[in-house]
């Protein structure tokens, strides 16, 4: 019996890994209404889409829509600019999509890119007047402006109103299983329980700084747990350096893990028992996958996604958070 179904292309603005795991449960949810049960998904190369949620049976394939790639790369994206769009639509024509999914609150780039591929069925937010004359008539959304972050309530809002799902979805990423094996054996030797400390962050605001990991990973150590420096390769320096500072007692408790993928971070952080750092894509993964995350936020909007892992420490400045009011917090939620 033919599948009739449409197939079905799902875009993610946002451009954070931490993005795509928050909207991760909805496009499974958009797959489930699509031909063959998989969408094809449109993200930011920034995203490693590939990394997290490639292995998922609800993709079918991801597509880089490389717009805006990291100064720190220094070049000019394959679709960057009008002329760029263009070459992106032509890109997506010969996948002949029935209709286009787009979680985004900025839509003209992706409308037009629609146009250029042949894609007239596309659904949006619908917010403002123009969204609703050029997308596809189906049910509208506001955006929330609200307290909290904004992606996963409006990801949430439109997924109810277009019918993909019937309430909220708590945000959750599955461990793909060769990563997860390679993990365990890597991280058998060290000691339990078990903390991350995720020491990346994609901007400096975000960065709680080196002398408070430090701090923090001596108070564990001292106190015979295990401490992991969870970084990606621009972290390095920056483990290392952390883990010279720890008391010469303590450092054999302390170990550094910059070197892995995401999806092996991913693993990494299934089998930790807390994952403490900035509010950077770790700590996303690791609530994603259901270990206890304690975000070092400061005086940032609050994290409303999951309650049950998600911990947020706040306060008036970043500098104001204190290691030992970490360790303390961390502490008491574990018991």
């Amino acid at each position: 019996m033919d599948d009739t179904r449409p197939r079905t292309a799902v875009q993610l603005q946002l451009n954070g890994m931490g993005d795509l795991v928050w909207h991760a449960q909805y496009f499974r949810c958009v797959a489930e209404q699509s031909q063959g049960g998989q969408i094809s998904l449109i993200a930011a190369p920034t995203t490693m889409a590939r990394e997290l949620v490639g292995h998922e049976p609800w993709v079918r394939e991801v597509i880089d829509f490389d717009r805006r790639p990291r100064r720190s790369e220094r070049r000019k994206g394959r679709h960057s600019g009008w002329a760029g769009l263009l070459r992106f639509g032509a890109e997506l024509a010969p996948r002949r999509f029935d209709r286009m999914v787009l979680f985004s609150d900025h839509p003209g780039r992706a409308i037009l890119v629609c146009w250029r591929a042949g894609i007239r069925t596309i659904l949006g937010f619908g917010e403002t007047r123009l969204q609703r004359l050029l997308l596809t008539k189906t049910p509208w959304i506001q955006r929330y402006r609200g307290p909290a972050v904004a992606g996963y309530k409006d990801a949430t809002a439109f997924s109810i109103a277009q019918g993909f799902c019937r309430a909220p979805i708590v945000p959750r990423i599955s461990v793909r299983p060769d990563a997860l094996a390679r993990m365990r054996e890597r991280l058998a030797p060290l000691q339990r329980p078990l903390h991350a400390l995720a020491i990346g962050a994609s901007e400096p605001y975000k960065q709680w700084g080196e002398r408070n990991f430090v701090e923090l990973a001596n108070r564990l150590a001292a106190r015979g747990h295990g401490v992991l420096l969870l970084g990606g390769p621009a972290e390095s320096q920056l483990a290392k350096d952390i883990q010279a500072r720890v008391e010469p007692a303590l450092r054999g408790l302390v170990t550094t893990m910059t070197d892995g993928t995401v999806a092996e971070s991913v693993a990494a952080l299934s089998l930790v028992q807390s994952c403490i750092g900035n509010d950077t894509g770790a700590v996303q993964f690791a609530a994603g996958v259901g270990t206890h995350a304690f975000v070092v936020l400061g005086p940032r909007p609050p994290l409303e996604h999951d309650p049950e892992h998600v911990h947020m420490l706040q306060a008036a400045r970043l500098a104001d958070i204190g290691p030992a009011d970490v360790e303390s917090r961390v502490l008491a939620e574990l018991g």
